[in-house]
């Protein structure tokens, strides 16, 4: 063999090599410069990176093992050249090699390429799907440019070749100190390869990279995120099974925060869309990764005995062994059904066995066969009315229900097969829990016997019903969606086998691209892949899977979701009544007096219409008509709507890139009055209001007063942050002097959100002429409002009439009442003093700790956390924010970035937001920043 033989060498322990002489080393090939050599992290090389004085790197010294041979040495290097080739960055050879003395003899060194960017590793470090999908893409694009690579020295039996790993944890396995450990590894070894084994022979072979793995693949990093692009050391190059190049890269994300079994399906997919994977390969990779895992323990513990003063084996020993507990922690069959679904290769439940006939005894067998209408089936999913207001929450709920439905008449009570059941979920955790049900529960008026196919437990009033593939490994009741696709490829409804009707097959969730097909794509959704939700309660939203998420941004549920007054209110008023405002009814009355009433004087005449955009709309209009002037002074980077008028002065760019030069001529807008990163910042932004009531002079005295200024007396596009003080004050007393209209945006920060004020304007002190509500005055049902003084509103009659054909209806006029009662009874603004208090102080401590938080605004529960990526330069970190609100999602938060830098996330959850539900907030939030996006 011309290569190094890993079984007779026994072991390969690092080359002795000191700075000093590494240096001596790297003058030889930049003669006449001084080099300085940093030591890096190896396993059987040695690796040093090389800089100049100046700091520019020279590239990265690496003396290899003397065990390995030119030959080796020589295809590691040309390998490198083809993968440069093909698209991807490697570390190819800048100069060398030369032959070096080393304790272990001579050893052949060479500079390398110095790829920047840093590498993936990190166990403390998360990766996000994005990124592992990267990483399997860089294996799936090195296994492609090697497909056809042969060269002498890939002849070498490695100890990383997966072929050969139930050799190297049997000759390791001693290094174990750890008994029990060393039990369990040998046996998972074991086990892994009884299931490779057989299928080796269809397994292809090709040259392997071998160790594409977090250590190696390299990222280019733009605007803050990591993105995998390349490649480095090739010294575990080797023939192998090709997919061995994919097992080896994925077992390499088990070791990162809060990585998982699952975690690594992106990579597969990625990996499969280069590089198909036949079944075969398929039903091998976990296997595979199981092996590689248990090859890491052994080695690192040999390593670590022949190199007890490697930092870098011995800090990874810890490591190593928690990837393996993580290979371990799911069944391999689970993780083979997983991912053969996840390539389309197989999935679903097994067929049911035919031609048995089940023994349902004498009380049963009639109600259970044929004529079902004796057997209730008992719907617990996200969707099901069951769980109304919370139930899902009660414990019990599922026996009791089963009770109530026994006691009517029936016989028998079953849930369904593969049902999701939100009364298995809970809320408040970062990991999704187990609701998707792998067998069916029965709650029996008598007890019955089953047949012998079927695996029953329970106490024969309520027992569960499972049919799992023979030689299945232990199936819980009940698992996790996540793994869902890979336990139920392992059992079979069992429905059929009682007399009862077979689950419908799960249907291929196409709702998002039904939704593109009929839904104009300019109505965007959040998030790139996003749950399914169908139903809210409190601060909560749940998806059809199960899990349920704590909701941080919709301000329009003020009361929290699913509200049972509002429910029963507006139920009430469809059943008798729902037309418009011309019919003389009580309710649109009593509604409009107790708004004005909530207003301070002279604002005492109300409009009502169906959403925020009209009541911005409607509210210019009345200024124009009222005042006779044609233009309008709004504030940069504000939203207030999408009609023709509403849209007209909207200045943001986050919402409108074209915002700013789009603007019709009647619209003027002056700058934001951000006193965190606007033109005046702290105590100097007192100079925004002179620098108004200047543009709406000079607007004047050009012949063309403004009918109006129009603002949020908070601002909250930007964040959630307070107006400088003042500000309001002397700019509605200038847009007045001129024969103006003072217009307040109360549609986002109204309704009690700041907490210590009901409404915005009150933390300005001023009083406007006209205030424009919507958002939380139905909880979610379409209503807003225009209120103003009776003089103004008087005025409108010179344009016209005024009507809504819904603004201001029985139905909108009773929600909007139940809002308010709800809000009083509740106290809920008092709820959002407190909690938006407190969350705000567990904010304010983090960016403490987290530099990536350059400020914390807002008041009650209308805040912002701002994230820059440089507290001098306020540099906006765009895309980091939004990576952030991918992570939370996946921790079980849902939060979205404002602004229009989209920099800052938005929190505005419904005010019922309790304590715990902001301490999971802001822990999740640490979570993220600490682990990574």
């Amino acid at each position: 063999m011309a290569g190094v033989d890993f079984f007779r060498h026994g072991g390969l322990p690092v080359p002795q090599v000191t700075i000093q002489e590494a240096e001596r080393i790297a003058a030889s090939f930049f003669p006449g410069r001084t080099v300085r050599a940093q030591p890096l992290g190896s396993q059987q090389d040695s690796n040093f990176l090389l800089t100049e004085p100046a700091g520019a790197v020279a590239g990265v010294l690496k003396i290899a093992n003397p065990a390995f041979s030119a030959a080796e040495i020589q295809a590691q290097d040309a390998a490198a050249e083809l993968v440069a080739a093909a698209g991807l960055r490697a570390g190819t050879v800048r100069h060398g090699p030369v032959t070096v003395p080393v304790d272990g003899g001579p050893a052949l060194a060479r500079v390398l390429t110095y790829l920047p960017g840093g590498t993936l590793a990190g166990a403390g470090r998360y990766l996000s799907p994005r990124v592992v999908a990267g990483l399997g893409t860089v294996a799936g694009q090195v296994s492609r440019a090697l497909r056809s690579f042969t060269h002498p020295g890939l002849d070498r039996v490695l100890q990383w070749d997966l072929r050969h790993a139930p050799r190297v944890v049997d000759t390791l396995a001693g290094h174990v100190g750890d008994e029990e450990l060393r039990g369990r590894v040998t046996a998972a070894a074991a086990a892994a390869w009884s299931r490779v084994e057989p299928l080796a022979g269809q397994l292809p072979g090709q040259t392997v990279h071998g160790d594409v793995t977090d250590d190696n693949v390299v990222c280019r990093v733009a605007r803050g995120l990591r993105t995998p692009d390349g490649v480095i050391d090739f010294g575990d190059l080797t023939s192998s099974w090709a997919v061995g190049e994919l097992a080896v890269a994925i077992t390499s994300v088990l070791r990162h925060a809060g990585a998982e079994p699952c975690s690594v399906l992106p990579a597969v997919r990625a990996f499969g869309e280069l590089r198909p994977l036949s079944a075969a390969e398929a039903a091998a990779l976990w296997p595979l990764v199981v092996l590689r895992a248990a090859v890491l323990v052994v080695s690192g513990e040999q390593q670590a005995a022949l190199d007890d003063g490697n930092d870098y084996v011995t800090g990874a020993l810890e490591h190593e062994r928690n990837l393996f507990d993580r290979a371990m922690s799911v069944p391999a069959d689970v993780m083979t059904g997983l991912i053969l679904a996840e390539l389309g290769l197989g999935g679903g439940p097994l067929p049911v066995p035919s031609g048995v006939v089940p023994d349902l005894g004498p009380n049963l067998g009639p109600n259970l066969g044929p004529n079902l209408e004796h057997c209730a089936v008992l719907d617990l999913s996200v969707q099901s009315d069951a769980v109304d207001e919370g139930a899902w929450l009660e414990p019990g709920l599922e026996d009791r229900l089963a009770a109530a439905l026994l006691a009517d008449g029936h016989d028998a009570v079953a849930t369904r097969f593969g049902e999701a059941r939100l009364t298995a979920s809970t809320v408040l955790t970062g990991v999704s829990p187990a609701t998707v049900a792998t067998g069916i529960d029965l709650w029996l008026a008598a007890r019955v016997e089953f047949p012998a196919q079927l695996t029953v437990s329970g106490d024969g009033t309520r027992v569960h019903v499972s049919l799992p593939a023979e030689g299945a490994p232990e199936v819980p009741p009940l698992v996790r969606p996540e793994y869902a696709a890979g336990w139920l490829s392992l059992v079979a409804d069992p429905a059929p086998l009682l007399g009862l009707p077979a689950a419908s097959p799960p249907a291929t969730d196409d709702l998002l691209n039904r939704r593109e097909a009929s839904f104009a794509a300019v109505q965007e959704h959040y998030y790139r892949d996003p749950p399914r939700i169908e139903r809210g309660w409190r601060h909560h939203l749940a998806a059809t899977d199960g899990r349920v998420y704590l909701d941080m941004v919709n301000n329009v549920t003020v009361l929290g979701h699913g509200h049972p007054r509002v429910e029963a209110a507006v139920a009430r008023q469809l059943r008798r009544l729902n037309t418009n405002s011309r019919f003389n009814y009580a309710s649109v009355v009593e509604f409009s007096e107790r708004l004005a009433g909530l207003l301070p004087e002279p604002l005492q005449v109300v409009f009502l219409v169906n959403s925020g955009s009209e009541a911005v709309d409607l509210a210019l209009r009345l200024a124009l008509v009222a005042t006779g002037h044609r233009d309008v002074v709004a504030v940069r980077e504000a939203y207030h709507g999408w009609t023709y008028a509403s849209d007209a002065v909207s200045t943001s760019t986050a919402d409108n890139p074209n915002a700013l030069s789009t603007r019709p001529p009647w619209v003027h807008v002056v700058d934001a009055p951000n006193s965190y990163r606007g033109r005046y910042r702290g105590s100097e932004s007192v100079r925004y209001s002179g620098d108004a009531v200047r543009a709406i002079g000079e607007l004047a005295a050009s012949g063309r007063p403004p009918a109006a200024f129009l603002a949020e007396p908070f601002y909250g596009n930007a964040g959630g942050m307070p107006l400088p003080d003042g500000y309001l004050a002397a700019v509605y007393a200038e847009v007045r002097r001129h024969g103006g209209l003072a217009i307040a945006d109360e549609i986002q920060v109204g309704y009690g959100r700041l907490g210590h004020w009901f409404w915005g304007f009150e933390q300005q002190g001023v009083v406007p002429d006209v205030v424009m509500v919507a958002k939380a005055m139905g909880n979610g049902y379409p209503l807003g409002a225009v209120v103003t003084s009776r003089a103004i509103a008087a005025r409108y009659r010179d344009a016209g009439y005024f009507f809504s054909s819904t603004g201001g209806s029985p139905v909108s006029s009773v929600a909007g009442l139940t809002v308010l009662d709800v809000i009083r009874d509740e106290g809920l603004q008092a709820n959002a003093a407190r909690v938006g208090g407190h969350l705000k102080g567990r904010l304010e401590e983090l960016a403490v700790r987290h530099s990536l938080i350059g400020a914390v605004h807002g008041s009650g529960l209308y805040l912002g956390v701002e994230f820059v990526r440089d507290r001098g330069t306020l540099e906006p970190a765009t895309e980091e924010t939004a990576a952030i609100c991918d992570r939370m999602l996946e921790l079980g938060v849902i939060i979205q970035p404002t602004s229009d830098r989209m920099c800052v996330l938005k929190i505005k959850p419904p005010l019922c937001l309790d304590v715990a539900g902001a301490d999971f907030f802001a822990d999740a939030l640490d979570r993220v920043l600490t682990e990574g996006w």
